[in-house]
């Protein structure tokens, strides 16, 4: 079931081609204050997958019930209400990480992509291909929080994933690297105009990477015409 066309077209969705921020440019506000770090950027995405599963999921459960005419605020509740819970839970479990993010927590109730999804597709599709949706959509803006924050720290600090063990907990010390030894830093990148010029020359490669695509596909479908047209014999003229 799940390497069905309709699966497959929703984890293209989102992981790349409707990306959340690299081709639907959403939750920028949160990207670009959250990923002065690699450990930062995938605590934020995390937070954020699970909200956009669990609403996916309960949203499409309970799409009958709820009537058309006050779905958004119905919504809204219910994303806020999961919002909370999971700032409660950051807050007992990963205090440290819980204060780096700080108000960006809370303010997830705000992101456009959530309550887009919830509108767009979860109110109008099973909760298997829901939840299905929530979980490719997430994974993808949690690998565009990470991609940017390790840019980011990378040559700002010459580091990888800093303090994670001290913002997710000892078990994820594994994952502190240091790239470049004795690094001076590059201060531009660890502040918020890093961050944009970053951004942007991510979204410029994606965009030249799927320009690379349509063309190799454009070009495969071309020879595909020629060589059928080159196999048609011609019909012979009897008059």
């Amino acid at each position: 079931m799940l390497f069905s066309e309709t699966y497959r077209k929703i984890t293209r969705d989102g992981l790349w081609d409707n990306n959340i921020v690299f081709s639907q440019n959403l939750a920028l506000c949160p990207l670009l204050a959250v990923t002065g770090t690699a450990t930062n950027g995938l605590g934020m995405g995390l937070a954020t997958l699970v909200v956009l599963i669990a609403s996916n999921g309960i949203i499409s459960w309970t799409r009958h019930l709820i009537p058309a005419e006050i779905r958004i605020p119905v919504f809204v509740l219910l994303i806020a209400s999961l919002v909370t819970l999971v700032d409660m839970v950051m807050n007992a479990w990963l205090h440290e990480l819980y204060k780096v993010l700080g108000l960006f927590i809370p303010l997830i109730v705000t992101n456009c992509a959530i309550l887009g999804r919830a509108e767009s597709f979860a109110s109008r599709n099973d909760i298997k291909q829901a939840l299905w949706d929530g979980l490719m959509m997430g994974l993808g803006f949690t690998v565009a929080l990470v991609a940017l924050g390790a840019a980011r720290e990378i040559i700002a600090s010459g580091t990888l994933f800093a303090n994670a063990s001290l913002l997710l907990g000892s078990a994820f010390s594994f994952m502190e690297l240091t790239l470049i030894p004795q690094y001076k830093g590059f201060l531009l990148m660890a502040l918020p105009p890093g961050g944009f010029i970053m951004l942007g020359f991510i979204i410029a490669g994606k965009r030249l990477l799927d320009a690379k695509r349509a063309a190799i596909k454009k070009a495969k479908v071309e020879l595909s015409a020629v060589e059928i047209e080159s196999t048609v014999e011609p019909v012979a003229d009897v008059s």
